[in-house]
């Protein structure tokens, strides 16, 4: 399998703290991967990372083949599928949900004077069927509540048919209700030959959906462990990455944790 991400030695630096790293990691196609740790291990810094947002302090990371500082990263970003809070504020309040999704099929924010044809529109209302948020087509994407963002957000990620998808919290702001349903939804649709690579970030373990193959554990920027999701989500690796003893439950592909 090729690498569809590849971290060699990078840290990221503010001021005189290295905020991630060192770090070595890799995602190869056909993985789904959970980033996992606590507030402040360096989720989201990763993850801006990997969608070519900042570059590293140090060390150097391809993507999609590609190395970053070497290489055009606003045609790189039309492959990489992403949602982040980062990415929030630049979606037009005043705009229709169904063109939410759509203009990310040119990697804009905000309808101008592209033109879409019946393919785009179609892809567009199919991604909204499959997040369960088709009836929100015709509404004012401000006017949605936080967790039916999330799921047009998703759904926008998807537009472009990336090669990499990458999802940060993605079922933050959600009830139980809502959060299972979009679980099962992003179980499905991992399950297709033609997903993409995935990486989601979360710091719930009971957020990892089930079908994910691979997992990261950070604390304080550093890797507590990586590698098959079997053994790196334990009472052990647990316990040291968010500081307490963890009791770790596994069903069906799920994971639960209490404090001991």
């Amino acid at each position: 399998m090729s690498a569809i991400l590849e971290l060699s030695s990078i840290s990221v630096q503010r001021g005189d703290r290295i905020i991630l790293g060192p770090l070595d990691w890799q995602v190869l196609e056909g993985q789904r991967w959970v980033v996992l740790g606590p507030n402040g291990a360096g989720k989201t810094t990763l993850l801006q990372i990997c969608s070519s947002l900042i570059h590293p302090t140090t060390g150097s990371i391809s993507i999609l083949g590609q190395t970053l500082g070497k290489v055009d990263v606003f045609e790189l970003r039309t492959r990489i599928g992403l949602t982040s809070s980062a990415l929030v504020d630049q979606l037009p309040s005043d705009e229709l949900v169904m063109d939410v999704v759509l203009t990310a099929a040119y990697a804009m924010f905000g309808r101008w004077q592209e033109k879409y044809d019946l393919w785009d529109e179609s892809r567009a209302m199919a991604l909204l069927t499959a997040l369960g948020v088709r009836e929100l087509g015709n509404r004012v994407y401000g006017t949605l509540s936080d967790g039916e963002k999330k799921r047009v957000q998703i759904a926008r990620a998807l537009m472009a048919d990336p090669e990499l998808l990458l999802l940060d919290e993605p079922a933050s702001a959600l009830d139980l209700g809502g959060r299972e349903d979009l679980l099962k939804r992003i179980e499905t649709f991992s399950k297709d030959p033609l997903a993409p690579a995935t990486v989601v970030v979360t710091h719930h373990i009971e957020e990892i959906p089930s079908g994910t193959t691979h997992a990261l554990l950070l604390r304080d920027g550093k890797t507590v462990a990586q590698g098959e999701i079997e053994s790196v989500i334990s009472d052990e690796n647990l316990s040291v990455a968010y500081g307490l003893p963890i009791s770790v439950q596994a069903e069906h592909g799920r994971y639960f944790a209490r404090a001991r």
